[in-house]
């Protein structure tokens, strides 16, 4: 409760949930989504009290002290976006597999959250990833589509030609690539 400062919402109401399933008091869903079963039903309840909670959802700070603050339903908008990115754009489905070499920024849990909403199976990887773990990982995991930074594309493109199976390669970056999706001007 105190996280999300509020007295009567969410936090309890989803322990008493889940005690309730792992008591057999409820039946087990057939179907969990974290994205629409839960981020959703919070923000449902944070329009329910008709103000936001001073507490966001998602609070990301960098080294140079820029703040990034979304609500439950900022979260899930963004998220929504980026699962429509992932199957429009990219011409991913429920099961393909998505890597994801990036530093922890903001488009990091977006895209978490939408490859969770969507079915895709995110596959996170440190940026600290040289070529040829990126291309051990592509052919390990048999992954569709991988999204990284200008940093690592380099990385990326020097491997291209022994993975054949890529259907996109996204970008998360102010400025485009050639060959590469822009998620940021795409969201």
């Amino acid at each position: 409760r105190l996280l999300h400062g509020c007295n009567r919402l969410l936090t309890s109401q989803i322990a008493s949930y889940y005690d309730s399933i792992n008591q057999c008091k409820k039946e087990l869903p057939e179907y969990f989504n974290f994205a629409s079963d839960v981020l959703d039903e919070w923000s449902r309840l944070e329009k329910v009290d008709g103000k936001r909670s001073s507490n966001p959802a998602f609070w990301w700070v960098n080294e140079e002290g820029e703040e990034v603050k979304w609500s439950f339903e900022e979260l899930g908008f963004l998220s929504r976006k980026a699962a429509n990115i992932l199957s429009e754009a990219c011409g991913l489905q429920r099961g393909d597999k998505v890597i994801a070499v990036l530093p922890r920024i903001p488009e990091w849990w977006i895209l978490t959250v939408a490859c969770i909403r969507s079915g895709i199976i995110f596959i996170p990887g440190t940026s600290q990833l040289t070529a040829k773990d990126i291309l051990y990982r592509l052919q390990a995991s048999k992954a569709k589509c991988i999204i990284t930074n200008n940093t690592l594309a380099p990385a990326v493109e020097s491997i291209m030609p022994d993975y054949q199976f890529l259907k996109s390669k996204v970008i998360v970056a102010k400025e485009s690539r050639d060959g590469w999706l822009n998620f940021k001007e795409l969201l």
